[in-house]
């Protein structure tokens, strides 16, 4: 089994602040309380957006590749790429397909490159950021055997 939250760092949460403070800046204009009002407004949306963001998760499970809103059977899957920092660049720019599958997180520099072999499904690999590639694949891999033994 294999889970990974792809949260944003910790510098990230400055973003918050720093809409909370503009938004009070702007409505001080119209009084002391609704400036203060502005401010915890626009701070609570910014931390709430930037959560979400955050919020996406990587697992395999059952015999599945759960990646944010795709539910992939690991047998549907092939070999497993792991990207450093510079390959997972180009794979996300000169190299990327456009029917690809790509989670991607700016703010993860590694990913997993999974290929998919289903001959009824047009896309031809996922692009999973991940701040753990080499475990990614070792647990996808894991489950192939599995699926494979049991079924």
């Amino acid at each position: 089994m294999y889970d990974e939250r792809l949260t944003a760092p910790l510098t990230w949460w400055l973003f918050p602040a720093g809409s909370g403070v503009s938004f009070g800046l702007i409505f001080y204009l119209f009084g002391t309380v609704p400036g203060l009002l502005a401010l915890v407004a626009g701070a609570a949306v910014a931390a709430v957006l930037l959560s979400s963001y955050g919020a996406v998760r990587i697992r395999v499970v059952q015999g599945l590749l759960v990646a944010g809103d795709a539910r992939i059977p690991v047998e549907a899957l092939g070999a497993a790429e792991e990207l450093d920092r510079a390959e997972a660049f180009l794979w996300r720019t000169r190299k990327a397909d456009a029917r690809a599958f790509m989670l991607l997180r700016s703010y993860i520099p590694t990913a997993l490159r999974v290929e998919v072999t289903d001959p009824d499904d047009p896309t031809p690999y996922l692009y999973l950021s991940t701040r753990t590639p080499g475990a990614l694949a070792a647990a996808l891999e894991t489950a192939r055997q599995d699926a494979l033994r049991a079924g």
